[in-house]
């Protein structure tokens, strides 16, 4: 029988300022994965084989930004999630997704007997199902970044989800995905539930992205015990080309 999930009572006010959720990027960066955190001033990053989240400071402004440019290089781009910030004049925007984040309330948590621990050796599988079913970003090293759990059939890696992100007392889990040829068999809902089992049973609570759109994602995660917490824009932001010259 699965482990249900509850909210956590300190941790349930959406409106509590500096909630750890409202930053997820910059307060994991800052903690659990501060092993993989570039710096300049008080911007950061991931390295970029392993994810590619960047974290600006809360209110960023004109010397954070410069710092961001100078972290990312003059033909890079500054992925924001939250709250869009406003930006210097210069900085063009490139990407803007709508989104939303969920947290887990009542899902039933368990193992699943064949879902398989994913690492170095699975990543060109990995990166061959990401390429087909377009979770969100993954990189060569984001399996680095906590437990990804894959259902193989003859070999053949045909579903998988992870977790990413790890602020504390939170893990997101992510790249929730199935190929095409066997999509409709409760693949990824067995994933989810054996990706939050891990999660529960270090005494934290799943979190999770994905976009407004996608209503189908959407529902299957209301379906299996999560609740919206709040609305966020997935954007990205050109470096302009005075801060290279």
């Amino acid at each position: 029988m699965g482990t249900v999930i509850s909210m956590p009572t300190k941790t349930t006010d959406p409106s509590a300022p500096s909630h750890v959720l409202d930053d997820p990027a910059r307060a994991s960066l800052l903690g659990a994965h501060a092993r993989f955190a570039e710096s300049v001033g008080s911007v950061l990053r991931y390295q970029p084989d392993v994810s590619i989240f960047v974290a600006l400071p809360p209110d960023p402004g004109e010397q954070d930004w410069r710092d961001a440019a100078k972290l990312l290089g003059p033909d890079g781009v500054l992925p924001t999630g939250g709250t869009e910030p406003t930006p210097p004049p210069g900085w063009e925007q490139v990407l803007r997704i709508p989104g939303v984040q969920m947290v887990a309330e009542n899902v039933a948590a368990a193992p699943d007997p064949e879902a398989v621990r994913l690492g170095a050796a699975d990543v060109d599988d990995m990166l061959e199902l990401v390429a087909h079913a377009n979770p969100g970003p993954f990189r060569h090293r984001t399996v680095e970044l906590g437990t990804y759990l894959g259902i193989r059939r003859e070999g053949r890696l045909i579903a998988m989800a992870g977790e990413r992100l790890h602020p504390p007392g939170w893990t997101e889990i992510s790249a929730v995905c199935t190929h095409a040829d066997f999509r409709g068999q409760g693949l990824a809902t067995r994933l989810v539930h054996a990706v939050a089992h891990g999660i529960v049973e270090r005494g934290q609570t799943p979190f999770l992205h994905t976009g407004a759109a996608n209503v189908t994602a959407i529902r299957l995660y209301e379906a299996l015990g999560f609740r919206l917490r709040r609305e966020v824009v997935f954007a990205a932001w050109q470096v302009p080309v005075q801060y290279s010259e």
